[in-house]
């Protein structure tokens, strides 16, 4: 079956942090807070469950549907890869274990998936529109994500073969016109982020004209975001802009977000253009459907 993505290994299981997987504890805590009352009627016999991809997709999500059953004393055997392109109706994996614990885990587990591939199936054909293109920019993601669900999210966007821009208000620092207001001008909120960011965070400033981002790369920016900008406007701007400062040797990141979707994402490919991010990817995105079916008794 046909890889993904240049990012479809194992190995991203090695990003994960320390603690991802109290976050799977708290997932089934919260859906089984009490009695089990459906657990009750099926008691602990040990049986057979086969995981369906019922549309096509991306398989994202491996090692967290694995955890949520291993922590209910199950075992998960995969027949896909992580990254791998989903061709409905297939079997992506089976699961031993007491039928209570596997219909316990059920629910989360399919929750996860569905979103987790429906993020890195969307993150897939951006990168596929991108190289179609030609574009030589990133594709990103953002920062809007459900809360809680975020390490998921940001996983299935790395596995789909996109950018995950910054993963948390620590990772980068992004001032955006609140900043700016609140601090009373673009060059007094980058002098000030400057002083307790250090050399080793990026700043990036939201701008809403090449005035506004000439201040900002005056005052120290890293990154320029162009918001809500649209055609030709966009790339004029963003041309002029790393013109402008590459004559006085300042390079210049130019990034623009806002209203872009998979529908019109190729409008906005330009040379000048180094980043172009969607709060898409998350957000309305379509979810992969998958089953979890119990097998009967002979």
């Amino acid at each position: 079956m046909a890889s993904a993505s240049p990012n479809q290994n194992n190995s991203l299981n090695h990003l994960l942090p320390p603690n991802w997987k109290t976050k799977i504890t708290e997932w089934l805590q919260e859906d089984i807070p009490s009695f089990d009352y459906g657990g009750y009627v099926v008691g602990e016999k040990e049986t057979t469950a086969i995981l369906y991809g019922k549309s096509e997709g991306i398989v994202a999500g491996v090692p967290f549907f694995t955890e949520i059953f291993e922590q209910l004393g199950c075992r998960v055997e995969w027949h896909v890869k992580e990254g791998e392109v989903l061709k409905p109706i297939q079997t992506c994996a089976h699961v031993y274990g007491p039928v209570r614990q596997i219909l316990i885990g059920e629910r989360t587990a399919l929750n996860m998936m569905a979103r987790c591939s429906g993020i890195a199936s969307q993150a897939h054909r951006l990168r596929i529109l991108k190289e179609k293109n030609g574009f030589k920019g990133v594709i990103a993601g953002t920062r809007k994500t459900t809360p809680g669900f975020r390490l998921v999210e940001k996983y299935g966007m790395l596995v789909g073969g996109a950018d995950t821009h910054r993963m948390d208000l620590s990772s980068m620092i992004m001032l955006k016109d609140n900043h700016v207001w609140s601090t009373g001008s673009i060059t007094a909120a980058v002098q000030k982020a400057k002083a307790v960011g250090g050399f080793s965070l990026k700043i990036e400033v939201e701008c809403r004209s090449e005035e506004e981002a000439d201040e900002a790369i005056a005052a120290g920016a890293d990154i320029v975001m162009l918001d809500n900008y649209e055609g030709d406007a966009l790339k004029i701007a963003a041309g002029n802009i790393k013109q402008r400062w590459a004559a006085k040797g300042r390079q210049v990141l130019v990034e623009c977000s806002g209203g872009v979707t998979e529908q019109n994402i190729e409008s906005y490919f330009c040379d000048a253009i180094d980043i172009i991010s969607l709060g898409s990817m998350t957000q309305g995105v379509s979810f992969v459907d998958f089953s979890l079916k119990v097998q009967k008794n002979a």
